[in-house]
């Protein structure tokens, strides 16, 4: 990954239909993304299954998904895991999915395989959700990948048994996911 660049900041803003919003989060996402030394590619048109690309190095590239959610019901956000009226994505059309709840400005970084064939994606960053009609602490399947923008700095073979380091895979990027051992030095 190239040396640390200067931190970008923006605010998208769009106009309340679907599309507007996801091309607001696409914005969200490259600004990050290259804030942290990514290098992005966007395809022409709109007849693929992925947003963006990132160049991760050497010739190798992921290709993202980019999904946005601002509606928070039953204690979580959900994205569709596929497009409006289209099958649920598969490792042959992308790599990642990148969920952002808009009104938190997080960022979920989904690896497909972690996505499976579930029609929608659910996160719970408050920390709770529903079960069997009570409200317990959450341990949501997709949890592990907040804010892991470091999935996207590595070959899918380096990374740990079901995506969890045992040592950090970027020590350039800034933000760290939920499971990466050098968040709790950074407490």
């Amino acid at each position: 990954m190239p040396k640390q660049a200067t931190p970008i900041s923006l605010h998208a803003v769009a106009e309340p239909s679907r599309k507007r919003r996801g091309e607001a989060s696409e914005a969200a996402f490259l600004a990050r993304a290259t804030s942290m030394g990514f290098r992005i590619c966007t395809p022409w048109g709109e007849s693929e299954r992925y947003d963006l690309v990132i160049d991760y190095g050497h010739g190798r590239f992921y290709r993202i998904q980019v999904k946005c959610t601002e509606m928070f019901a039953d204690r979580r956000y959900r994205v569709k895991n596929g497009g409006h009226s289209e099958a649920v994505y598969t490792p042959e059309e992308t790599d990642f999915i990148a969920a952002h709840v808009t009104p938190l400005d997080l960022w979920y970084i989904v690896p497909i395989e972690a996505a499976g064939l579930r029609k929608s994606l659910r996160f719970y960053p408050h920390g709770a959700r529903r079960r069997n009609g009570r409200i317990v602490p959450s341990k949501g399947l997709l949890e592990k990948y907040k804010n892991a923008w470091c999935l996207l700095d590595i070959p899918r073979r380096q990374r740990g048994k079901k995506d969890t380091p045992t040592r950090s895979r970027c020590q350039a990027i800034p933000i760290r996911c939920q499971v990466c051992p050098l968040i709790a030095k950074l407490k």
